[in-house]
């Protein structure tokens, strides 16, 4: 079971990439008080963990109201998550805004910490590795996130912002390896449902 959650657990880190968000953490709450941060840590984890869950749950009904086989989420996930890892690695870093009042869960719970390319794979990784290791999975990415924003002054002081961009370019680039793999993975199962009809 061990190797199973690791299986999952490791395309999820590159996927949330809590040392890539980082940066942007700590500039969206630079002037906060230690309990106000806390606050919008907590905020943004809850958010992050119900947007997540709830798509997971609810993912595979929505795609049977809408007749979209796993091999087609696989393959548009692929895209999706290829694409978003090249406009990463081809920009100089990346921005969020929003209201002090609601950071916690916009922008920083999401799309921040779960995003496009968290949902997608999460979805995919359900469908092959199954519900409950993908939501051990994602519960302890999410705690990762957790503990890398409590110690965020102390991570920005070790690792610097060019460090920390240095570290996210990598974890993108393995991120657009995933997205070839799942898309690879989606033909397959396009094509294995085709022969299966003949």
């Amino acid at each position: 079971m061990l190797n199973e959650i690791l299986l999952v657990f490791i395309p999820m880190f590159f996927t949330v990439d809590p040392i890539g968000i980082l940066p942007i953490f700590t500039s969206l709450t630079h002037g906060l008080n230690p309990q106000e941060k806390r606050d919008i840590i907590v905020q943004s984890l809850i958010t992050a963990t119900l947007v997540a869950v709830g798509f997971i749950l609810l993912g595979k009904v929505i795609f049977q109201l809408l007749g979209i086989t796993m091999g087609d989420f696989m393959v548009a996930g692929g895209v999706i998550l290829f694409c978003l890892a090249m406009v990463d690695l081809t920009t100089q870093g990346r921005s969020r805004r929003g209201s002090a009042s609601e950071l916690g869960a916009v922008p920083i719970g999401t799309p921040l910490v779960v995003g496009p390319a968290v949902l997608t794979i999460s979805l995919m990784l359900v469908s092959v590795h199954g519900l409950a290791i993908t939501l051990i999975a994602l519960f302890l990415n999410i705690a990762i996130v957790g503990i890398v924003f409590t110690f965020s002054d102390k991570l920005m002081s070790l690792l610097g912002s060019a460090g920390s961009r240095a570290l996210s370019k990598v974890m993108m680039l393995l991120l657009a390896a995933i997205g070839v793999m799942m898309v690879r993975r989606g033909i397959i199962e396009i094509m294995s449902s085709i022969n299966t009809l003949k």
